[in-house]
């Protein structure tokens, strides 16, 4: 296994108080696999995602328990500096805002070559002739000219596109994806990960695909866990999720999609709002906000439990989820 999240707790330390940001993760990616991780905004993505790097902001962030094994080595029990050597080398993340992401005051081709100075030695000129292979990688025309430029001269999706480029440049066993396609257009979406799913093929990478977007992953995951505040509440293969989800958030996260099918009809949307994450609900999070809730769901915490090979769900009425799906 290339990755495995075992148990993994996460905290904020703030004046207002503690928020519970992660709560007893656990999924795993094997190399050429993709895991889409799915949620609403402060469902612990992204969080997970930033203590798998090793780029937690602490204080006031603290990983309070669990492990991540890379390569079967837990990660939690590396110094700094060989934290910083796995880093770029075996793994990398694309984050969701490019232009911020990147510094405006050095030229891509810079940023690229930085890579290959810092992790392999390499000279300033040696370090720009591999910038410029790695836009021509990333499709970017006229990489040769180009690669001078500076962020705020590429269109939003140029710029992810060097964003990945950045993260392909020393060719990592896993690559963490979170949101690679906020505020592109539809078209340039699919762009964008149809060059991710071919560049995993090509070097068998693990990919972690961070989004809130179930229509983004459908082509291109293997397989799917489903967070809400802090939790995965449904993990399976992605075809299993979109036949018949067996948790009732995941159920109404695929609702909540326009359907052409649909036309005319209002749009369903998930009553109420994501929990305070520093006052969790007692018992299953969602149950202020589903519509299966009983009094269990509001006194004690449900295990993800086995439903089926490969599939789980948090959730002491999955088999009802289930049924009325299939209805």
């Amino acid at each position: 296994m290339l990755l495995e999240v075992r148990d993994l707790h996460v905290e904020f330390r703030t004046r207002d108080g503690v928020a519970k940001a992660v709560n007893g993760v656990t999924y795993s990616v094997d190399a050429g696999e993709t895991l889409a991780v799915l949620g609403e905004s402060g469902s612990g993505k992204s969080v997970t995602a930033q203590a798998v790097m090793g780029i937690l902001d602490t204080p006031p962030g603290k990983i309070t328990g669990g492990e991540i094994l890379f390569q079967g080595k837990d990660l939690l029990t590396f110094k700094e500096e060989e934290r910083r050597k796995v880093r770029g080398a075996q793994m990398a993340m694309i984050f969701q805002d490019a232009l911020s992401s990147l510094n405006p005051v050095l030229s891509v081709g810079d940023q690229l070559g930085e890579m290959f100075t810092v992790h392999r030695g390499l000279s300033r000129k040696d370090a720009r002739t591999k910038a410029v292979e790695l836009m021509d990688r990333v499709r970017i025309p006229a990489a040769s000219q180009r690669v001078r430029d500076y962020p705020h001269q590429f269109s939003g999706g140029m710029r992810q596109r060097i964003m990945i480029a950045m993260a392909l440049a020393l060719e990592p066993a896993l690559i963490i994806a979170d949101e690679p396609t906020t505020a592109l257009d539809v078209t340039v979406q699919a762009q964008v990960m149809d060059l991710l799913a071919e560049l995993q093929r090509e070097l068998n990478m693990g990919l972690i695909l961070i989004t809130h977007d179930l229509g983004v992953v459908a082509d291109v995951a293997d397989k799917i866990a489903v967070m809400y505040a802090g939790r995965i509440v449904e993990s399976a293969p992605v075809h299993d999720i979109y036949k018949a989800p067996a948790h009732p958030y995941t159920k109404g996260l695929l609702e909540s999609i326009p359907r052409l099918d649909q036309k005319g009809r209002e749009l369903y949307a998930i009553k109420g709002l994501p929990p305070n994450l520093m006052n969790i609900p007692p018992g299953c999070a969602f149950n202020p906000r589903c519509p299966m809730a009983q009094d269990i769901c509001r006194t004690d915490v449900p295990p993800l439990a086995e439903v089926d090979e490969d599939r789980r769900s948090a959730c002491y009425f999955w088999r009802e989820t289930l049924d009325a799906r299939n209805d």
